[in-house]
């Protein structure tokens, strides 16, 4: 069985005992997350599909903790005399458990 399910303006496919990694939310880890906009959920022939969400769905997840994505480098150049720069960025997510799934 899975679901689909928006966060933050993005749609994951999701089942039970999954880890996800989603934008950065100020959790600590063990604490529980609700999502509550659940657009579909099922499997096969038993797959429900919500108008836009279904009613009475939602699926728990415990956070794992925090992490950092890839390094992205920005540099920054013209065609002059010592006129370069370069500086990096990491984002930060955070990575949950997925749960029970309530349809």
């Amino acid at each position: 069985m899975y679901a689909i399910i928006v966060d933050g303006g993005k749609q994951y496919k999701v089942h039970e005992g999954q880890e996800l990694t989603l934008d950065y939310r100020d959790a600590a880890a063990g604490d529980q997350l609700t999502f509550d906009r659940v657009l579909a959920a099922g499997e096969g022939a038993s797959l429900k599909i919500g108008q836009p969400v279904l009613a009475g769905a939602s699926v728990s997840a415990e956070v794992v903790g925090t992490t950092q994505g890839p390094k992205l480098v920005v540099q920054k150049f013209r065609k002059r005399k010592n006129s370069k720069r370069k500086t990096g960025h990491r984002q930060v997510h955070t990575v949950v458990k997925i749960g029970k799934l309530s349809v």
